[in-house]
């Protein structure tokens, strides 16, 4: 098949952590976006557990401060790895509990979210979590391996576009939405996004 313009949209994918129960319990509890769930009404008043140590994992714990009882934060090493203007944001939260050098290890419960084990990876020891929310902050894989090498993209994979613009490194070319945002990943930036790529694809094929 051959065509003149191509707007890639094939967004980004939340990484996972394979844990066990996490399948089943998936948005039932368990989430990747604590901006797009974080206000349903089965997280509010309740506790909820934000995996992950760097700025994505800080700015999620704070989002859900306003609306979860108590917010736990599972960090697998010593220290944060977020900027410290933020790290002091989260300090300063009393809502907000970091446990250090923690790995999860198990999402549990019947017909939805209603714990999380965690393990000490200095000590050993193991605790349970009584949670209604487990939310994964550990970053996203934009979908482009399948572009081969045939457009530029950053340093983590996603397509690089002229800023202000849908255009990328190949004419005709255009990207839109989670495969070219790593900062907003909304569904109204994407779909914003997805506008200016369909005007540019049109003015760049009547130019043609």
């Amino acid at each position: 098949m051959e065509t003149r313009s191509i707007i890639v949209a094939t967004g980004a994918t939340a990484k996972r952590l394979g844990l066990p129960g996490e399948e089943r319990l998936w948005q039932k509890g368990i989430s990747a976006c604590a901006v797009c769930d974080g206000a349903l009404p089965i997280f509010r008043g309740k506790v909820l557990v934000v995996i992950g140590g760097g700025d994505t994992a800080c700015e999620e714990a704070l989002f859900l401060t306003k609306y979860a009882g108590k917010v736990i934060m599972l960090v697998r090493r010593d220290a944060l790895r977020a900027s410290k203007a933020m790290q002091e944001r989260v300090f300063a939260d009393k809502k907000i509990e970091v446990q250090w050098n923690s790995n999860a290890l198990e999402a549990s419960g019947e017909k939805k979210l209603e714990a999380v084990k965690a393990k000490d990876n200095k000590t050993g020891k193991e605790l349970t979590i009584q949670a209604s929310g487990l939310f994964y902050a550990v970053g996203h894989q934009p979908n482009t391996v399948f572009l081969g090498g045939q457009v530029e993209l950053d340093e983590t994979g996603y397509v690089k576009t002229i800023p202000g613009t849908t255009r990328t490194s190949v004419p005709g070319l255009f990207a839109c939405g989670d495969v070219q945002d790593k900062i907003y990943r909304q569904a109204v930036t994407a779909a914003g996004t997805g506008c200016m790529a369909a005007l540019e694809a049109e003015k760049w094929l009547a130019g043609q």
